[in-house]
C-alpha cells in the first residue's frame, strides 16, 4: 500500500483559499497514493480564542471540504483522511473525515483526548476509533493528543491496524519529535502516518517534521517548515 502524507499550513481567515491550495497539493499526492493523510484542522488553523470564531469556519461532514476532496479521492482512487472543525447540530468537534477510494464518506473520527486549546470549543469525541481497509490493509485514525492516551494505545494493540492515519498539529518543544512518536507505538507493528502543520499559530509554534514511521524506522519525512508531501510504499 502506498501511503502519502501532506504537510500544510492553512492561511488563517482564508478557508476557501486554503482549501484550494491544499486541494492542488492533494491532487498531486493522490496520483501516487492509495491512502493520503492530511493535517488536523487542515484548512482553518488550530488555535481560536473563542467558540464563536470556530463556528465561523466549522462545517458538517457533507460540507464543501467533503465535496471538494471527494472528487480527488474518486478521480485517483485514493482514500483520504483530512482534519476539520466539525459542526454537528449544536456541538463542535475536532474531527477527521475519512473518504474511501470511491469518494464516499467512510467514517468521521472525532478527537477523543482533547488538548487545552480544544477545551473551550470542542466536545470530546464520541465516535470511537475506526478499523477501516485500504488495498487489503487495515488502518485506523487518531488525532494529535490521542497518541498520548494509553486507552488509544491499548485499543491499537488489540485491533492491530497496519497503519495509523494521524492528522496532527504537534507543538514544537525544541526537541526532535520522531523518537517519541515511535516510542508510543513500540512493538505494535503499526506504521504511523503523521501529517503535521508548521510554524506559528497564535501563541504556539508547530513542529512540522511530518513523518511515516514504521517501528523505529523513519521511512519518509518532511522538514520543519514548508508545504509538501511524500509517499512511502509500505510493506504488508
Amino acid at each position: 500500500m502506498r501511503v502519502g502524507v501532506i504537510q500544510f499550513k492553512a492561511t488563517k481567515g482564508d478557508i476557501e483559499g486554503s482549501r484550494e491550495r491544499l486541494a492542488a497539493l492533494s491532487e498531486e499526492a493522490a496520483k501516487e497514493s492509495d491512502l493520503l493523510v492530511l493535517p488536523e484542522m487542515a484548512l482553518t488553523g488550530y488555535t481560536f480564542e473563542t467558540r464563536a470564531a470556530v463556528l465561523e469556519v466549522a462545517e458538517d461532514a457533507e460540507g464543501p471540504t467533503a465535496k471538494r476532496f471527494a472528487k480527488i479521492a474518486k478521480a485517483h482512487e485514493c482514500a483520504i483522511v483530512i482534519g476539520f472543525a466539525e459542526r454537528a447540530g449544536d456541538l463542535l468537534y475536532n474531527s477527521a473525515l475519512v473518504l474511501d477510494s470511491h469518494g464516499q464518506k467512510a467514517f468521521v473520527y472525532r478527537k477523543t483526548l482533547l488538548y487545552d486549546a480544544d477545551l473551550h470549543w470542542a466536545s470530546p469525541g464520541d465516535s470511537g476509533y475506526p478499523l477501516l481497509e485500504c488495498k487489503g490493509e487495515r488502518f485506523s485514525v487518531a488525532i494529535c493528543m490521542d497518541l498520548n492516551d494509553d486507552a488509544c494505545i491499548d485499543w491499537l494493540a488489540e485491533a492491530k491496524p497496519r497503519v495509523l492515519a494521524f492528522p496532527t498539529n504537534w507543538i514544537s518543544e525544541g526537541v526532535p519529535v520522531w523518537p517519541y512518536w515511535a516510542w508510543r507505538l513500540k512493538d505494535l507493528n503499526i506504521a504511523l502516518a503523521a501529517a503535521n502543520s508548521y510554524g506559528p499559530d497564535g501563541e504556539v509554534v508547530f513542529t512540522g517534521e511530518s513523518a511515516l514511521i514504521d517501528g523505529r524506522k523513519v521511512l519518509g519525512a518532511a522538514p520543519e517548515e514548508g508545504d509538501g508531501f511524500f509517499v512511502v510504499e509500505l510493506s504488508p
